[in-house]
């Protein structure tokens, strides 16, 4: 395959296409109501445990009964599948299936809505960490007590909050009705499992899942808001990416299939040699400078044209039949008849 046939196929492929027609999920009535009744019930947590009530009570009940001691034959599975709600695992399995899927579609909104994604549930969920310090069971030092703002970073619990994001992402993307269904089952039952695994290895509250998973729902919630914004973001990148394209890879050169085959490429355009000629003086022909001459011979190697000798620089080709050389010196024979 010719170097001019493989660049053409490579700036094809990497042409910047648009966006993709799959149906963008609107905010719609339902989602609406589900946005509110989760922040209501976030926000029923978060004053439940300021003012130390029946959760709070609760939360200790279960941290003294120890799930871990009571069951241990189970610790060592799950203190491996905690792992699917940690951040950094997590988002590096959904971005390695989602970079697939934006070569796939030729669209960077699945990697875009991950990122925006995981901005927004590091921003909500970091400010409340810091904000109430909360201590995790481990370090808890009054019984009775909510533990509040001594210095810990453990409500509301990003193990679940992430599960839910990160595995709700895949649901939120799903381009079919029956694959949203079965991925948001999935990612229901995935969040659910991680946070019920927290409260077994005792690293965090039942307040810190309840309300881990409140958080990262009203994130996947949000989303819709941030489309417009997103959109925007994947034309400025895909604008981006074609001048860089355009300034760093070379333009291609289409070929004819007959001068393909014969090896002869045909000239370039006049706009390609005219910087190449040096006008000399007022209505002179143009003619070719050193540099003109150097560029041309390395145009005609890169290509692969051959040259042709004029013709009387070949050598001569002795005409077919009698290939013997003539002798000078031979007389001539006679052409009468013999007597």
């Amino acid at each position: 395959m010719r170097t001019d046939r493989i660049l053409a196929d490579s700036a094809r492929r990497l042409e910047p296409e648009p966006p993709s027609d799959h149906e963008v999920p609107g905010m719609s009535r339902t989602r609406r109501v589900l946005f509110g009744t989760t922040t209501v019930a976030y926000a029923a947590i978060v004053a439940a445990v300021l003012g130390t009530s029946q959760l709070v009570r609760l939360d200790w009940q279960v941290m003294l009964f120890r799930p871990y001691k009571q069951w241990p034959q189970f610790h060592a599975f799950l203190d491996y599948f905690v792992v699917l709600g940690q951040r950094g695992p997590t988002a590096v399995m959904v971005a390695a299936w989602l970079s697939w899927r934006t070569w796939k579609q030729r669209s960077l909104r699945p990697l875009l809505v991950l990122g925006t994604a995981l901005l927004l549930l590091n921003i909500t969920v970091g400010a409340v960490k810091y904000g109430l310090g909360r201590l995790g069971p481990h370090y808890a030092t009054t019984i009775g007590s909510a533990e509040l703002f001594g210095g810990g970073d453990i409500f509301p619990s990003g193990h679940t909050a992430n599960a839910v994001v990160t595995w709700g992402i895949l649901a939120y993307l799903a381009t079919t009705p029956r694959a949203r269904r079965v991925l948001s089952v999935v990612s229901a039952v995935l969040s659910l499992a991680v946070g019920m695994t927290t409260i077994y290895l005792g690293t965090h509250w039942v307040s810190d899942v309840l309300s881990g998973w409140c958080a990262g729902l009203l994130v996947l919630l949000a989303l819709p808001w941030c489309e417009p914004v997103i959109g925007r973001a994947e034309q400025w990148l895909l604008v981006k990416w074609a001048q860089l394209r355009s300034r760093w890879l070379p333009t291609p050169v289409t070929v004819s299939p007959i001068a393909a085959r014969s090896g002869v490429i045909p000239p370039r355009g006049a706009a390609d040699d005219a910087p190449l000629l040096q006008p000399v003086g007022a209505g002179a022909p143009a003619r070719p400078t050193a540099a003109t001459t150097a560029t041309a011979t390395a145009r005609a190697a890169h290509h692969g044209l051959r040259g042709h000798t004029a013709r009387h620089d070949r050598a001569a080709v002795p005409a077919p039949g009698n290939r013997r050389p003539p002798h000078a010196e031979r007389p001539a024979r006679p052409t009468g008849h013999r007597g």
